[in-house]
């Protein structure tokens, strides 16, 4: 799993028919210190996450496991909403105090 913000949304009126009904987002990636990486991807949201919220995404086949994308031609799925990081016994991320920039 990976870290990354959700950055926009991606719209796709003519798409393959195994996509309908998925919802695209884009999502940026982050580091271990909460710093964007550069790398932007097109995932598809399993969980309802919205705009500048720091989410965990899957990449690969892995994106193909849950109950919204299974075996649909997806590379990266949003599985879960981020509410709080610890790492080292101090909280270097929480949701409550995210300004969402």
């Amino acid at each position: 799993m990976l870290l990354g913000k959700i950055i926009g949304t991606v719209v796709a009126t003519r798409k393959e028919p195994e996509l309908e009904g998925l919802r695209m987002m884009l999502v940026r990636e982050l580091d271990a210190a909460f710093l964007a990486t550069g790398k932007i991807v097109v995932a598809v949201d399993a969980v309802g996450a919205g705009q500048g919220e720091v989410v965990l995404f899957a990449a690969g086949s892995s994106a193909r496991q849950t109950a919204v994308t299974n075996n649909r031609p997806v590379d990266h799925v949003i599985m879960a909403v981020v509410d709080q990081v610890t790492a080292h016994g101090e909280v270097c991320y929480d949701k409550r105090h995210d300004d969402g920039a």
